[in-house]
This record gives C-alpha cells, sequence and structure tokens, in this order.
C-alpha cells in the first residue's frame, strides 16, 4: 500500500521558517522524483521544488533562495526547509512522488502552512 505522508505545517508569523517531511512507503523511494506543490485557496496547485532520483533540484521562483528541497533515501523521507516565510507562502502542501518510466505518481493528503502575523 503506497503511502505519502506530510508533517511539519503549522502557523509562523512572516519571515519564520518550517521544515515539512513527507514519509513514503510502499514504493521504491529512491526511484521516484519527489516534488513539493501546494494550492492556496481559489488557486491552482502549483510546483513548489522538485528533486530528481540523481538529487538534481528544482525551484519555483518564486520560492528560490528561501526554500531547500532534500531527500534522505535511507529513510525515505523527502523535506521542504522554509525559511523567510512570507503571507503568499500560505497554503496546502502537498508531497508527490513521481516516476515517468513506469507512468506513476503519488499524492499525499497535504500539510497547511499558514503564515501572518
Amino acid at each position: 500500500q503506497v503511502q505519502l505522508v506530510e508533517s511539519g505545517g503549522g502557523s509562523v508569523q512572516p519571515g519564520g521558517s518550517l521544515r515539512l517531511s513527507c514519509a513514503a512507503s510502499g514504493f521504491t523511494f529512491s526511484s521516484y522524483a519527489m516534488s513539493w506543490y501546494r494550492q492556496a485557496p481559489g488557486e491552482e496547485r502549483e510546483l513548489v521544488a522538485r528533486i530528481t532520483s540523481a538529487g538534481s533540484t528544482n525551484y519555483a521562483e518564486s520560492v528560490k533562495g528561501r526554500f531547500t528541497i532534500s531527500r534522505d533515501n535511507a529513510k525515505n523521507t523527502v523535506y521542504l526547509q522554509m525559511n523567510s516565510l512570507k503571507p503568499e507562502d500560505t497554503a496546502l502542501y502537498y508531497c508527490n512522488g513521481r516516476n515517468a518510466y513506469f507512468g506513476r505518481s503519488y499524492w499525499g493528503q497535504g500539510t497547511q502552512v499558514t503564515v501572518s502575523s
């Protein structure tokens, strides 16, 4: 059974930091590209950051220099370190695992991040 379980969301003041975690099970984590997406109310889901199975990363322009994605294949976990948070970062953050070769994509249920003073 495939599971992606996000944690680490919460409420924080502007300028603060949060670290999101996504624990994966039920698939070969190391062979999947892992991503974080977010969706704000009334908005479309957008890609925040992605890390390939080889460790290459890419980020949305809006978070470059503030967010860092990383993965620990021994723990089957992907992280998103979020610094210098802004109110516009407020959203439901989702973890995604994708293997294009096999045509498989898995989603977590999301964790809420709220940035407000």
